[in-house]
């Protein structure tokens, strides 16, 4: 059916003044803008955001080009300014409202401004808002206990920073300490940060700089991607949903694409590194920023023994796939069968506020006492009070049980759109992390061009749902909401794509 028949557009959009206002607006308090009519409507929400009364639109453009570093790129071609936000919600300057599909960038854990995580902030800021380290205080010492409690073996030691890359700029630390080896090895299409130290283990070249040294002692692995990589198919990923290749894969034999990926680790063993010198991998239990790829089940299992049996240690990069989100555990790593020796932990850790971790074993821990290390702001009495609610929301609430049910059915209701669109060549994921690759020709996987995925995705912001994007070409919807959504929220995020991708394809006959 046409696009143009599922909504008319309102006077927003020139169709002069023959206008509806869209379910976002109906709930705020401030004059509401008018924005496309979808059938499918927005699932209702009784919160009533605040009115905006800061800096106009236009001077925020000004402030934020000449007052802000230009790599600052905004979202769409006409990047929202947010104001307020509620749970799975977001409102913009002129009180629409979103569904947040992408969670600041898989951040929001619980949702945002969640009450109780509020209250804890408010009370800890009337009580003691910071004095560091050097002297103790409760909160640090109550939140590490309450931390390191949620991880398995002797994983009971933290040390709190501010981000991810911090926290795995500190493990590469700890790992080169206690190994007395250098060299690092990351998989091809990884993500783990940006800071000098940790831009070397990234291995994507749009992030990262020309600098000498960032790649001293770090190798790039092949990537085991079941649906692009040279070897994977229909049984090899941990996830509701499959690829389309076929699979050589049977209870007798085991993943077949796994043997081939760990055969081509081994291969870097053989040649490129120091017999029995390294000092370490690390592993995105689910690859973010590269595009939400899963591993062929088993190989991260097998890599961390070969790492080990040569001296190293193995992190598991949980920034993206900690607490909760993958839903059948609390850990992505717990899905991959293995106990890591470092775990590094941000974003959903302070559900925005920015705090982030490194919990190691006591023994891999002394290595950080062999010189002064100190970090300022780390587990300081907000964000150990902040850690401390957003574990009690995820567990109160039942928010890891809803990751996996709502991401199960989110995961189901994108392979049927996958059915009904050539344009879907991928839908992956496990719990709330979940991807969707658009492609140019399924056959070849030719990825869709930039152009043409970004007028998708504005058009879904257009009809009221944030998706990310992601991936080497950006053709990966990134799909990483609050824990908090709900089916409907979900029926309606799948209303509002196909949607999408109905008008892209019929402007193209």
């Amino acid at each position: 059916m046409a696009f143009k028949n599922l909504y008319a557009y309102s006077a927003r959009f020139s169709h002069h003044g023959k206008s509806k206002r869209f379910s976002s607006t109906l709930h705020s308090k401030v004059s509401p803008a008018v924005m496309p009519v979808v059938q499918n409507e927005m699932p209702h929400c009784d919160f009533k955001p605040p009115q905006y009364t800061g800096p106009s639109y236009e001077n925020i453009k000004d402030l934020r080009k000449n007052n802000l570093t230009p790599n600052l790129a905004a979202y769409y071609k006409k990047p929202l300014l947010i104001h307020s936000g509620h749970m799975q919600w977001l409102f913009d300057h002129e009180g629409r409202r979103y569904l947040d599909m992408f969670g600041g960038i898989v951040t929001v854990s619980v949702g945002h401004c969640h009450p109780k995580v509020n209250k804890a902030l408010e009370e800890q800021i009337n009580t003691l808002w910071h004095t560091t380290n050097i002297y103790m205080h409760p909160k640090i010492h109550e939140y590490a206990k309450r931390l390191t409690d949620k991880l398995p073996g002797d994983l009971k030691c933290a040390c709190f920073v501010n981000s991810g890359s911090e926290a795995n700029d500190l493990a590469m630390l700890i790992a080169r300490m206690h190994t007395g080896n250098n060299d690092i090895i990351t998989l091809r299409n990884s993500y783990h940060g940006m800071s000098p130290y940790t831009m070397g283990l990234t291995a994507h070249s749009t992030w990262r700089f020309p600098l000498a040294g960032v790649n001293s002692g770090i190798l790039h692995v092949m990537q085991p991607d079941p649906y692009l990589g040279i070897w994977g198919g229909s049984a090899c990923r941990d996830s509701p949903v499959q690829t389309d290749r076929s699979c050589a894969c049977n209870k007798e034999t085991g993943c077949v694409a796994t043997d081939h990926y760990y055969n081509e680790l081994e291969e870097t063993f053989k040649y490129s590194l120091p017999r029995g010198k390294v000092a370490a991998m690390f592993a995105e239990s689910i690859q973010g920023v590269g595009g939400t790829v899963q591993f062929p089940k088993g190989y991260i299992k097998k890599a961390a023994e070969l790492i080990r049996a040569n001296g190293g240690l193995f992190v598991s990069d949980e920034v993206q796939t900690g607490f909760g989100r993958t839903g059948e555990h609390f850990w992505g790593f717990e899905g991959h069968g293995i106990i890591p020796d470092i775990v590094t932990m941000a974003k959903g850790i302070g559900n925005g506020f920015p705090m982030a971790a490194v919990v190691t074993t006591p023994k891999i821990a002394e290595s950080l006492s062999k010189a002064l290390h100190f970090n300022t702001y780390g587990g300081n009495p907000m964000a150990s009070a902040v850690g401390i609610a957003v574990l009690d929301v995820i567990k109160d609430e039942g928010l890891q049980q809803n990751s996996l049910d709502v991401g199960t059915y989110f995961l189901k209701s994108l392979a049927q759109l996958k059915d009904q669109y050539e344009i879907i060549g991928d839908v992956r994921g496990k719990g709330l992390m979940i991807g969707v690759e658009l492609v140019a020709d399924r056959k070849t996987k030719t990825p869709l061009s930039a152009p043409h995925v970004m007028e998708i995705w504005e058009t879904c912001k257009d009809m009221g749902v944030l998706y990310g994007k992601g991936g080497l070409h950006g053709n990966v919807l990134r799909i990483k909401p609050p824990m908090c959504i709900n089916k409907s929220d979900v029926k309606f995020g799948i209303d509002v794509l196909s949607s999408a991708i109905s008008e892209f394809l019929n402007k193209k006959r």
